[in-house]
């Protein structure tokens, strides 16, 4: 796997991941899944919700991703509208 963000649309501050997600995604999901979130492609997500983000990250508010892993695991990436954190969960655990 090979991707490069030449630059991020947004601050994630620290970035965490809660403990079930880390045992059920693989690492290079987590990672591929991250850069894509920096770089403003939001995942799996409605037109809507899509729209919400971009919106976010130009005026504020929070930004949540949807992507599913390779083994299927569907998980989430939220970014708070501070900036302060980014939280990589599984949508059970929201």
């Amino acid at each position: 796997m090979s991707m490069v963000v030449t630059e991020a649309v947004f601050a994630v501050g620290q970035v965490v991941i809660t403990q079930r997600a880390s045992f059920d995604l693989r690492s290079d999901d987590v990672y591929l899944g991250l850069l894509r979130h920096m770089s403003g492609d939001w995942g799996e997500l409605e037109e809507f919700d899509w729209k919400q983000n971009d919106d976010a990250v130009e005026y504020g508010g929070r930004i949540l991703s949807r992507y599913i892993a390779e083994g299927g695991v569907v998980f989430w990436i939220i970014t708070e509208c501070d900036r302060s954190h980014t939280t990589i969960l599984l949508p059970s655990e929201y």
